[in-house]
């Protein structure tokens, strides 16, 4: 199964309308602030918010940067 991990930081509307998005889905994630674990942000390459990556096996998958609904929609199947 795979694992989802949101990078988002507060008052970040394009951050809150994908998680919108992902609950509306019924999509189980992770959520981290990159602010608050740099380290998780560093490993993953993450440059801006929001960021969702999905993981396989410890593998990245997909990398989705912004609210972008035909992306999501792949990771939703």
């Amino acid at each position: 199964m795979a694992r989802i991990i949101k990078f988002e930081k507060n008052d970040c509307a394009p951050c809150a309308q994908v998680s919108t998005y992902l609950d509306g889905k019924g999509i189980s994630y992770e959520t981290v602030n990159p602010f608050d674990e740099p380290e998780l942000a560093v490993k993953f390459k993450v440059r801006t918010v929001p960021t969702v990556i999905v993981l396989e096996n410890d593998e990245v998958k997909h990398r989705i940067i912004g609210f972008k609904p035909e992306e999501l929609a792949a990771i939703a199947k």
